[in-house]
């Protein structure tokens, strides 16, 4: 596929790889509470059932030595992560009864 951002091995993701591979944690999170919850509900329930096959993928390689659509696979994968507590225990995108609290990440894990 031309122009794909994912290993030919989970191109059925493709779709969600222009939103949901984002590098950092703050993207992420700003797509999250930019997104609905039909949006982040067929975006989990893509990628779930990959998840796994995903790691296991990216763990093929070095951190340090993916390449560019393994990155992205693994962006997808911290995605995931992002959106697994309002789809799986909130049913909405922000923390429940947190008002305007917010946390800024000072530093983030790599790659």
């Amino acid at each position: 596929m031309a122009g794909a951002l994912l290993p030919p091995e989970f191109s059925e993701l493709e779709p969600f790889a222009p939103v949901w591979c984002l590098a950092t944690e703050p993207e992420r999170f700003a797509q999250r509470m930019a997104s609905g919850m039909d949006e982040m509900q067929a975006f989990y329930d893509a990628i779930t059932p990959r998840a796994e096959e995903a790691m296991n993928y990216c763990d093929r390689f070095a951190l340090d030595d993916l390449s560019t659509d393994a990155q992205n696979l693994l962006h997808l994968l911290y995605s995931m992560v992002m959106v697994s507590f309002p789809v799986e225990c909130w049913g909405q995108p922000r923390v429940p009864d947190t008002g305007a609290a917010y946390l800024d990440l000072l530093v983030e894990p790599g790659p």
